[in-house]
């Protein structure tokens, strides 16, 4: 077992303390990441820019009857504390603890105590929430409802685009930030550090992405917390490269951005976000993207989006990824890799590479690993554009397709020759598995009855709106 999955597997073990101090999952998780913080910040050296009252030694040091008392005064003094440094404040403005029970932190503290933390291989906070996450999952036999991106992909992913010095990273889904992180990692091996920027939604999980950000010393000036599809988007600088996996599914409402021309009526997610990127990107960028099958697929407005996309950059490959990568089973992705030229140039072809076919069904018996896109890595060649191919003569998972051969698809790019084996459904042995592969059918046919309705909703208002005076 690797460092980090012991660590999450410990600390999995202590969520039943504060369940039983009337926690939530979503409380523990950032319970227990401001306990994290402290012990984390303390062993990397130095005071991570915390006030005394707030560091662990002074926590650890503070007697049993205490250490609730202690605690708080800590947790209090990281929003407020003129010695908190800027980035601490931010961090953990809003924070408190829910924790009642004195014993309940007590048995927390010595168990948090007891682990060694601080390693190359453990210094790695979103790995470590992303774990626990997926732990959730696991336990209540359901995705956790958002679909956090697999470090693995995330790894491929970062070294393909090669982002480098003076390049602007953009991560407009940035959840806890694993692809900034990522493109930070891959800049500073180089020797040529990039800047990032995000926006991330959901105010809990932008405190996790921010503490993700300060443990590995990247700047988080240029990352947000705000909507993406609202006018919140223009904090965000132009990107030179995109790396993102937004979020699917509906969104509750349409985007209240003003510039979003082919999908601003959606109501769902994954349309917009992709309509953002190409947006976003400068002349000359780059993006990497991870999107359900809809988007490839989808008629009415998926239709139009994927007509914008290769008419306005050169989308030149698409990666079907493996089923059950991500915590629900039925989830279908890919990746899609595009540029947008200086000159404007629009798709001409688009390689398919197909990893889904044929392969086995990932998750705890099989799990992904780097070797599993070996082949894949040889084929996009060694220039982030994608523009140096590797082909070999027996590899049957790619293919080319002209622009020509996608029209007369009506521009479907949900395309494939290879057989892909069983379903989720045959492949589930368990009742929960059975329901988790419903559901993602389901969710996919509403996706796209939804697609329709408001496809007949905007024709009907254009409709009236032509005898209109």
């Amino acid at each position: 077992m690797n460092p980090s999955a012991d660590l999450v597997n410990r600390l999995w073990r202590l969520c039943s303390l504060l369940r039983k101090d009337g926690i939530t999952y979503q409380q523990y998780v950032t319970e227990l990441t401001y306990l994290l913080f402290l012990k984390m910040t303390h062993e990397s050296g130095g005071d991570g820019g915390l006030p005394p009252v707030s560091r662990w030694p002074v926590l650890i040091e503070a007697s049993d009857e205490e250490k609730l008392t202690v605690y708080r005064s800590a947790i209090a003094a990281l929003q407020t504390s003129k010695e908190a440094t800027p980035i601490v404040r931010k961090i953990f403005a809003g924070a408190a603890t829910g924790i009642r029970e004195n014993d309940n932190l007590l048995r927390i503290i010595e168990q948090i105590d007891r682990i060694g933390w601080f390693s190359d291989h453990q210094n790695n906070f979103g790995d470590i929430y992303e774990g626990l996450l997926e732990r959730n999952a696991d336990e209540a036999k359901r995705g956790a409802g958002q679909y956090f991106t697999p470090r693995v992909l995330v790894d491929v992913l970062v070294d393909l685009m090669k982002p480098i010095k003076g390049e602007i990273i953009q991560d407009p889904a940035a959840g806890t930030g694993g692809f900034l992180t990522g493109a930070n990692r891959h800049g500073r091996l180089e020797g040529r550090p990039c800047e990032v920027s995000g926006m991330e939604n959901v105010p809990d999980t932008y405190r996790l992405l921010l503490m993700n950000l300060h443990m590995h010393g990247v700047s988080s000036e240029n990352v947000l917390l705000g909507d993406t599809l609202s006018e919140d988007w223009r904090s965000l600088p132009p990107a030179d490269v995109i790396l993102t996996n937004p979020p699917f599914g509906p969104a509750g409402g349409r985007p209240t951005r003003t510039d979003l021309a082919v999908t601003g009526m959606v109501t769902s997610f994954a349309l917009p976000f992709v309509e953002h990127c190409v947006r976003s990107l400068r002349p000359g960028g780059r993006a990497a993207i991870v999107v359900p099958d809809g988007i490839l697929n989808e008629e009415g407005r998926g239709h139009a989006l994927r007509t914008f996309l290769m008419d306005e950059c050169e989308l030149h490959t698409i990666l079907r990824l493996p089923s059950g990568i991500f915590y629900a089973q039925s989830v279908r992705t890919n990746v899609l890799f595009f540029n947008r030229s200086r000159d404007a140039r629009s798709t001409s072809e688009v390689w398919v590479y197909d990893l889904r076919s044929d392969m086995p069904a990932f998750g705890k018996s099989i799990p992904l690993a780097r070797s599993h896109f070996a082949e894949f890595e040889v084929f996009y060649g060694d220039r982030a554009d994608g523009s140096a191919r590797l082909i070999p003569e027996d590899d049957v998972r790619a293919r080319r397709f002209s622009r020509a051969e996608i029209a007369s698809r009506e521009d479907n790019l949900d395309i494939t020759w290879l057989s892909e084996g069983l379903s989720e459904v045959d492949e589930a042995t368990e009742p929960h598995q059975l329901i988790a592969a419903a559901q993602g059918y389901l969710t996919q046919a509403l996706d796209q009855v939804r697609g329709l309705a408001e496809e007949l909703d905007q024709s009907e208002a254009e409709f009236i709106g032509a005898f209109e005076p």
